[in-house]
């Protein structure tokens, strides 16, 4: 069974920097597609980056260049740097896996953890 825990939200002021950490069990990281997905209150959640088993990567327009998906296998964990945070990423940040495409489509994905919130104030 695929078990996955994120950590490292919390609350910083825009500009500021936070790395998430999803460490994965039940699977083998080097092989899947992994994902971000963050929901912000009264939104849907939204793709925000994924990270194909041939280090493909894609992210979401409004966090290109500020944010940096990748993994460490020998771990089993995936990351999300996430610099130059703006208000409007506040969110609860999910990684997922089990995807049937890589993409940054939230059906695709059949394994989430519980998610870490993010909170950037201005």
């Amino acid at each position: 069974q695929v078990h996955l825990v994120e950590s490292g939200g919390g609350s910083v002021q825009a500009g500021g920097s936070l790395t998430l950490s999803c460490v994965v069990s039940g699977v083998t990281l080097g092989r899947q597609c992994m994902g971000w997905f963050r929901q912000a209150p009264g939104k849907e959640r939204e793709g925000v980056a994924t990270l194909a088993d041939v280090e493909r990567t894609t992210y979401v327009y409004s966090v290109k260049g500020r944010f940096t998906i990748s993994k460490d296998i020998s771990k089993n964990t995936l990351y999300l740097q996430m610099d130059n945070l703006k208000p409007e990423d506040t969110a609860m940040y999910y990684c997922a896996t089990e995807a049937l495409a890589c993409t940054t489509v939230e059906s695709y994905f059949g394994a989430w953890g519980q998610g870490t919130q993010v909170t950037v104030s201005s």
